[in-house]
């Protein structure tokens, strides 16, 4: 008997890295852009102006990657010690756990016999993964990978925020306009883009963050307006 494989096309398995690469990268643009924007509003000097472009840059990246780290570790350790709680349970008592397993297969629609065989079987293959999978809902492919997801928050946070500060070094004068342009621009692309890499609705997409990035950028620059005589 020949077995046809039907392959088809799902996103769940780089929503982790999707995740943290996309909230770096939006973080970075609307970030340094706002503060671009606030301090130039206030009439700095146009060295000040790309000097505190360059701080955001650095600072956010770090802080970016320290708190992603903190984040996904701890959630990589609470998995590790429930993957633990699981393997002693399994050397205590491996009848219990696949009758366990067989009452969850119950649960989702099978038959009692045909799902105590199959948590038999997935016993036999592989007991503490078929437990992690169906019990725990920890799979490897979503499992927290703490180092992946600071380098990717870190490295998506200073390219995105890079963006912005090259089009403040490139503007011949009136950085504020071309800054925001810029920066709202590199918005719709990215959100466009991560909206179509999950499976999301596009255009909601590119909606929802360049709306939040013009507002963070507007407020940001009206605060930069009110400090204006005292800078000046």
């Amino acid at each position: 008997m020949t077995v046809h494989r039907h392959r088809e096309k799902h996103h769940t398995g780089r929503l982790g890295w999707l995740r943290a690469a996309v909230l770096g990268a939006n973080d970075g643009i609307v970030s340094t852009a706002s503060l671009l924007l606030g301090v130039a509003a206030a009439s700095a000097s146009r060295a000040d102006v790309l000097l505190a472009g360059m701080a955001a840059l650095v600072a956010g990246a770090m802080s970016m990657a320290a708190g992603e780290y903190v984040s996904v570790r701890s959630q990589a350790d609470n998995e590790r010690a429930e993957l633990d709680v699981e393997r002693r349970e399994l050397e205590a008592d491996a009848v219990a756990e696949c009758n366990e397993l067989a009452a969850i297969y119950v649960r989702r629609g099978l038959e009692p016999a045909l799902a105590r065989q199959v948590a038999e079987q997935l016993m036999a293959h592989d007991a503490l993964g078929a437990h992690a999978r169906d019990e725990l809902g920890i799979t490897p492919t979503l499992r927290a990978r703490p180092v992946q997801a600071a380098f990717a928050s870190a490295s998506s946070f200073a390219v995105g925020a890079a963006l912005p500060l090259l089009a403040a070094v490139a503007a011949p004068a009136g950085v504020i306009p071309v800054v925001a342009f810029s920066s709202l621009l590199c918005l719709a692309l990215l959100g466009g883009l991560a909206a179509k890499a999950g499976g999301a609705n596009v255009a909601a997409g590119i909606v929802r963050v360049v709306a939040w990035g013009a507002l963070a950028m507007a407020v940001t620059a009206a605060a930069g307006l009110a400090f204006a005589p005292a800078a000046g």
